[in-house]
Parts: C-alpha cells; structure tokens; sequence
C-alpha cells in the first residue's frame, strides 16, 4: 500500500485532530488544505453536536461535518443541518425508564438540532451557560425526537457503566462512548460515524477502499471497520483506546505531536 493514496479523508476531532486546548495546529490546517486543494474532501467525523462546531468552523470553513456520531450532517459553510437520523421518544422513554430503575443515580441529556437539555442533577462538563442550553425534566427530555441521549454516571466506573447500558438498551438503540468519564452516547439502532460517512462518501462518488478515517475512541470503531474491510486505511493516534487500536490498520503520534498531519504527509 506504499503508492495508496486516499480519495476522502476523515476524522475526528477531541483527541484526534484538536490539542488537547481545544485548537488545530497550523500545520494540521496547511496539511488537510494541500489535500483539499488537490480535490480530496475533508470530512470531520465526530461525537460533538452541531452547536459545538462554530470555532472549527473559522479553521476549516468548507465541507461536511459528521456530528452526534453519525445522527446528524453538517455543512460547515452554511451552518446548516442536511440530514438528522433522530432516536425516537418510544425508545427513548423505554431506556431511560429502565436504565433509571436497574442504576437510580443514572442522569440524563439530550442534543437536538442547536440545542442541548439536561436534567437539573446531570452535571455538564461544558458550556453550562451557553445559548441553546437549558434545564428540564426527564419526561420533557424524551418527548420528541433527539439527535443523541446522553446517559451519565458521576460514581461507576466508565466500562462498567457503558457495559451496563448497552445491557439494557439490548439492541433498541446504538451505544457508544468517546469520554474518559462514564457517560454513554445513545443513538437511532444503527447509526454510527460510519453511517454518515458513508453518506457523505457517497455524495463524492468515494467508497470506503479509498477513504483514510483517523480516530482515538471506541466511538470511532465503527468507521474503523467500514474502511480497513474495503480495503481503505483505519489511523489510530498513539494514544488511542485499546478497543480502537485493535481495529486500526495504522497507528500515528498523538494528537499533541499533530499525528494526524505527519501521517497524512507521508503519504
């Protein structure tokens, strides 16, 4: 694969393509604008919503986000939602309700279209006063379609809390997780970052053996296993998950030492 270049190149973003500081160096920005200017998009595939985009946005002003783990695309330019696969309230109701009684002290968020809703004890790590952000109560969360239901536990240990919620959601729903703390991400049965990048992919005329995705979390998995069994390249970071580098085709540096960059000069 000394010769293989790729036709789309995606990635993630917290612990990927961002410093730990939340910033993109300048050499990745040069990087991804090299391959940009030679006509291959970039695509950023992430756990984020929407409303988390707006700085990335004055770093890389064009092309599709993948956001909410795959739930919803983003055009970067426009500012615009293109497609939501939101989880439904029957579903909804049905996890929350159960995951509530088997672990009580479990809190709930949901992200949809701009907005973020919380439970008044669930504890946001960011942008707690933010526009879009605001306060209500579990039946309220789930009574209409949402992009991603959070799920938190402020005690448990992450893979046991993740572990238990995919126990309970037994197939109703997606689960992943792309945090150090235990909070599962909860999304429509199927869907994942594969799936939308699979779509976007797909609006460029690219498949999957021409598309090189960088990522650091389980939640990266499943666009990991979309590219390296057509043949494309899977790019962990140094640092990455265990989970995700057993699904890698690559390994790179850490998002500090810009790996996303280095491996994408060498080729």
């Amino acid at each position: 694969m000394s010769d293989w270049k790729p036709k789309l190149i995606a990635s993630d973003m917290d612990g990927t393509l961002l410093h730990w500081d939340d910033t993109v160096s300048a050499a990745t920005v040069a990087e991804l604008e090299r391959w940009r200017a030679d006509g291959v998009p970039v695509v950023l595939a992430t756990g984020r919503p929407p409303r988390w985009m707006t700085r990335i946005r004055e770093v890389l002003r064009h092309g599709t986000a993948v956001c909410c783990n795959g739930a919803v695309l983003l055009d970067l330019q426009e500012f615009e939602i293109l497609d939501e696969d939101p989880l439904e309230p029957e579903v909804l109701q049905e996890v929350t309700g159960e995951l509530r009684r088997q672990q009580p002290d479990t809190w709930f968020a949901v992200e949809y279209g701009l907005e973020f809703r919380h439970e008044p004890v669930y504890q946001p790590r960011w942008d707690v006063n933010a526009p879009g952000v605001s306060v209500a109560s579990l039946e309220e969360l789930v009574a209409a379609p949402v992009a991603k239901l959070l799920a938190r536990h402020e005690h448990l240990p992450r893979d046991e809390f993740v572990a238990l919620v995919e126990t309970v959601v037994d197939g109703r729903a997606t689960v992943t997780n792309s945090s150090s703390d235990a909070l599962a991400e909860i999304s429509a049965l199927g869907v994942t970052k594969a799936t939308g990048l699979a779509k976007v992919a797909a609006q460029h005329g690219v498949g999957p053996e021409d598309v090189v995705v960088f990522g650091d979390m389980p939640n990266d998995i499943a666009a990991f296993d979309w590219v390296r069994e057509a043949g494309g390249r899977a790019v962990a970071m140094a640092h990455a998950h265990p989970d995700l580098l057993a699904a890698a085709t690559d390994v790179t540096g850490t998002n500090e030492d810009d790996g996303v960059a280095a491996f994408l000069a060498s080729l």
